[in-house]
């Protein structure tokens, strides 16, 4: 029987008691419970049931839904008379930092202060009761949307205290997407204010707090031990590389197919495999993301539902100013294939600006790639170190990617000079080039170089490895864009190589003007041109059958935003 579809319900009491689309994970509660840690931190993209999942926790160990069997009832976990008899038997603390999105730390402060207040008015009844002690009451009428720091690091401790004494049992604490505020003060520049506060408020109810039982925490990524859990020796951490809960967040192929039977979509199960899915944690492939498939399933049209449902500014940011050669890789992703780098699954988001490692543990943490496979090697120590292969994760990223680098060349203000210039560059007329090319470097280099987490050590190829990522976006069609590839004796910048072997092919090689060794920017040029030269970089062109005099070298020496092409 086909459910009704409902997108954005993030409740498991109003998705069951309005009997919308739903695919059972209440295995989760099982799988959870049975392991026994004190406090887990789970790992997952967004859009991925996070908040679906402790919303399910909460209906099931919480008081408040005690003889709440209607919510369980024909679901995995209702067929074990062990969690029948656990079912709202817990106090649970329940909170949610999701919406904490604000540009100063005293804004971010005063929001989870709020959530903590509302986490208090959930027990009014009991904290305004006769049982509590007056030392209690002082300290509850600190508890405001303004309280101190102190206050509120002590805050969720007290009310474990309170819940406790008026149960006689143990707590529960649930704290969905845990990192949006660590995230947003990265972004907005007040980190260390942060991660001291968050350092301490975790500090004392997960770890100090006598009257926690168990506790479950998730997020996006997995933040450093030393920025935020160091205090925290009994944290079990469960990232996308983990084996634990794989495939109780998100939806599974089987899951997924089974559905678009029920609906009609049998027919497009390839197409929507190549749109949606990718998702892989631990062992369990072919994950999708159930924003999208919801969404398809209740239109029958493919679009980027995912990726558009939040801000993907960030990642927009690090690819944009990142390095050479996160550029580069960039440019090996979007031609589908895959990139073998090393990867910090640990976010110390105070590295992004510097740390590829960093980097790609974001976005693999996000969703944006997905872990193709994890190799072993040595180094010169002979110790074991981990490599990650990793590709872009599906279609609806894919064209995320492409939109980003589309964007940073093709604004209204410099459009038509870009599109000036790669007409001057397939016409072979290089003054204009020289032209052109400066106006664009003029205008988007500023652009790459703003924000305030850009690297002081940033240097300009970043903007040229950008501007070839641009160029594959106009000319993909007709060449294929192949960057730092051996060719001859050594590796060349830049190869535009065309489809068609009797059309024009280009090599270019990019040099910093350096004082010390060139006196011009001219002797710049000459000695990228001669490097070509010497390093035989045409061979690969001349072997693929395309005359030498259909090649054209190009070499571009920069200043700041000055640039001479000869």
């Amino acid at each position: 029987m086909k459910q009704r579809l409902a997108t954005g319900i993030d409740s498991f009491e109003g998705l069951r008691k309005e009997q919308y689309f739903f695919i059972d994970k209440t295995y989760f509660i099982k799988e959870w419970w049975e392991k026994g840690d004190k406090v887990t931190l789970i790992t997952r993209p967004r859009r991925f049931g996070k908040t679906m999942n402790m919303n399910m926790l909460e209906c099931f160990f919480s008081t408040k839904y005690a003889g709440r069997d209607d919510l369980f009832e024909g679901l995995s976990v209702w067929e074990d008379e062990k969690y029948r008899e656990l079912q709202g038997t817990y106090p649970v603390i329940n909170l949610s930092f999701a919406e904490v999105k604000t540009d100063s730390f005293d804004g971010a402060k005063n929001m989870i202060c709020q959530i903590i207040v509302d986490a208090f008015l959930t027990h009014r009844e009991i904290i305004n009761s006769d049982d509590i002690s007056e030392q209690d009451r002082d300290f509850l009428k600190q508890l405001t949307r303004n309280m101190s720091i102190d206050i509120a690091i002590q805050s969720l401790k007290k009310l474990s205290s309170i819940l406790e004494e008026y149960y006689k049992r143990k707590m529960i604490i649930l704290l969905d997407e845990y990192d949006t505020p660590l995230i947003e003060a990265y972004t907005h520049g007040y980190w260390q204010e942060m991660t001291e506060f968050m350092r301490g408020l975790f500090n004392a109810t997960f770890k100090s707090n006598p009257s926690l039982y168990r506790g479950v925490m998730t997020g996006i990524t997995r933040i450093s031990k030393e920025s935020m859990f160091s205090d925290l020796n009994n944290l079990k951490v469960c990232t996308a590389t983990s084996n634990e809960y794989s495939s109780c967040f998100g939806f599974t192929e089987e899951e997924v197919f089974s559905s678009m039977d029920t609906y009609g979509y049998g027919e497009q199960k390839e197409a929507v495999k190549r749109w949606y899915d990718g998702f892989i944690f631990g062992e369990q492939k072919d994950m999708y993301n159930p924003w999208s498939i919801i969404n398809y399933l209740a239109t029958g049209k493919f679009k980027n539902y995912w990726v558009n449902t939040s801000s993907n500014a960030l990642v927009n940011h690090l690819m944009k100013t990142g390095s050479k050669n996160i550029k580069m890789e960039l440019g090996m992703l979007l031609k589908e294939k895959t990139i073998l780098v090393d990867m910090e699954e640990e976010v110390v988001y105070n590295q992004l600006d510097d740390n590829p490692r960093a980097i790609w543990g974001l976005l693999v943490a996000s969703g944006y790639l997905k872990v193709v496979q994890i190799h072993e090697e040595k180094d010169f120590r002979g110790q074991i170190r981990e490599k990650y292969e990793l590709s872009i994760t599906n279609e609806e990223v894919y064209r995320m990617f492409a939109q980003f680098v589309e964007g940073w060349f093709h604004s209204e203000e410099i459009e038509d000079v870009y599109n000036a210039f790669i007409q001057a560059l397939l016409e072979h007329d290089l003054d204009s080039m020289n032209e052109y090319f400066n106006e664009v470097a003029l205008t988007v280099f500023s652009s790459f170089d703003t924000g305030k987490h850009s690297s002081e050590r940033t240097k300009p190829e970043n903007f040229y490895h950008g501007f070839v990522l641009g160029l594959m976006m106009d000319l993909l069609r007709d060449y294929e864009i192949t960057s730092n590839r051996e060719s001859g004796l050594g590796r060349y910048d830049v190869m535009l190589v065309p489809r068609d072997l009797k059309k024009d092919a280009f090599v270019f090689e990019f040099k910093v003007f350096r004082p010390s060794k060139e006196k011009t920017l001219e002797d710049t040029v000459n000695a990228a041109l001669q490097q070509i030269e010497e390093k035989k970089y045409v061979t690969e062109l001349l072997e693929k059958g395309i005359p030498r005099e259909n090649i054209y070298c190009y070499g571009f020496a920069f200043e700041g935003k000055t640039v001479l092409i000869g």
